[in-house]
């Protein structure tokens, strides 16, 4: 990545995170230095890379783990209130975010409705019951990265998420428990409020996987 690149990576990420929004261009331009057109380029080239998401309308919708709309996960600190962009990014936020090492993320069951909350700390993973289905298999992750997020969700139990795969027709993807899920969250994104940052590569991705007990075909060829 170009040193450009990288300033505006995370002159982006410390708002989001700081924060809970995106700079705008002029606070962009002031923090940087740089001119809008090369902000634009920039930009454009960590999207590229994947470091950033832009929806439809070519706005900024993910900056992992930061969402700047509604994803069905808030992430609320004690000073700060983000958008989670997934069920892994929600339980993420609390274990990178300086000053907020516990947070109250909330979502809904997407088959019932039911509310579910939990105080999502580094010290180790929630109480809960409830189990996380994530649909897409780690190989096609990038292949539409917002239907991934948008379907790594949080369910009641069994039930609910045997009820939403009837309805909605989908094939059943991985399933794991709470405390799996913070482990996948709790180390994943480390660095990136930092600099230079590295993602990781798909082997390493793959062991990283595997080192919190999700292996198999689902979590194979994991992209970078």
């Amino acid at each position: 990545m170009t040193d450009r690149n990288e300033t505006v990576r995370l002159a982006i990420y410390s708002s989001l995170a700081g924060t809970g929004r995106l700079p705008t261009e002029a606070e962009l331009v002031e923090e940087t230095g740089f001119t809008a057109a090369e902000l634009a380029e920039a930009m454009e080239e960590l999207a590229a890379s994947r470091h950033l998401v832009f929806d439809d309308d070519h706005q900024i919708v993910l900056a992992h783990p930061f969402a700047t709309r509604n994803f069905a996960f808030s992430v609320m600190g004690d000073h700060t209130l983000w958008w989670g962009g997934c069920a892994w990014d929600g339980f993420a936020i609390p274990n990178l975010v300086p000053g907020e090492p516990s947070a109250l993320v909330a979502t809904t069951c997407p088959a019932c409705g039911t509310a579910h909350s939990w105080t999502v700390t580094r010290e180790g993973p929630p109480e809960g019951t409830q189990i996380a289905h994530f649909l897409t298999p780690m190989a096609h992750v990038w292949d539409d990265v917002i239907h991934t997020c948008e379907h790594q969700r949080i369910f009641c139990d069994e039930a609910c998420l045997d009820r939403w795969l009837a309805e909605t027709g989908n094939e059943r993807g991985a399933v794991f428990d709470l405390a799996t899920l913070w482990r996948l969250a709790s180390g994943w994104y480390a660095g990136r409020l930092d600099t230079p940052y590295q993602r990781r590569e798909p082997k390493e991705a793959h062991a990283y996987f595997a080192s919190v007990g999700l292996v198999g075909p689902f979590w194979g060829n994991a992209p970078a």
